[in-house]
């Protein structure tokens, strides 16, 4: 099933802070949260005031989550109309199409969204790692919905097992989807040979698949 791109458009938003933003996504994907400086930040993004990062942002951590946000948006617009494509036509009605739900606008972010969605995927590899309780505080309840919709009709499907396995399950879900999706990310950037591979239909259903069996396994 394909995904209709739904942009998110930042209004008054200058070319400076799209500079900035792009080149933090990519350094703090690159090289981790810790390790990246505000003034790192402004030199590769080719300003001469080194407290660009500031004026635009504040703090080095509104900076971060304003990259968490933009991009968690723009995931859940697509997941959103993904859903509702499902929900119209009856469905999800399996496992593997409630997991797809949650994998195929995150792929289709990444790869249709040069601007926006480039190193996304390691960026939130990094940030899990930075503080991992941080994603959740920080779109919990404002910019998850569509992902809380995935998972309601996941605990609908997986009825027999326990609540408490349920979220055990969805917890190695999301890890292995995040890890799985960050080295995709990082292999069809890098051109290597795998790049066709990662990049077959093939892959995205066996991605899916595999998932799904995680969370159904006996």
């Amino acid at each position: 099933m394909q995904v209709n791109s739904v942009p998110v458009v930042e209004e008054g938003e200058s070319e400076t802070s799209r500079v900035l933003l792009k080149t933090a996504r990519r350094l703090f994907a690159e090289r981790g949260i810790r390790a990246v400086t505000v003034r790192e930040i402004a030199r590769e993004a080719g300003q001469r005031n080194q407290g660009a990062v500031a004026y635009h942002f504040g703090t080095k951590d509104a900076l971060v989550e304003r990259i968490l946000v933009d991009g968690a948006q723009r995931i859940e617009a697509r997941r959103h109309a993904f859903l509702t494509e499902l929900e119209a036509a009856g469905g999800p009605r399996t496992v593997r199409e409630a997991v797809a739900a949650v994998i195929v606008p995150s792929v289709a972010f990444a790869d249709e969204d040069e601007e926006h969605g480039s190193y996304f995927n390691r960026f939130l590899m990094r940030l899990a790692l930075y503080d991992p309780g941080l994603i959740d505080r920080t779109l919990a309840g404002r910019y998850n919905a569509g992902y809380q919709r995935c998972l309601t009709h996941l605990r609908r499907l997986l009825a027999h097992l326990p609540r408490e396995t349920q979220s055990r399950r969805f917890g190695f879900f999301g890890s292995y989807i995040s890890a799985l999706l960050a080295e995709r990310e990082a292999v069809l950037a890098e051109g290597v040979a795998e790049r066709r591979r990662w990049r077959s239909d093939k892959a995205l259903d066996d991605l899916i698949v595999t998932a799904a069996a995680l969370l159904e396994a006996r």
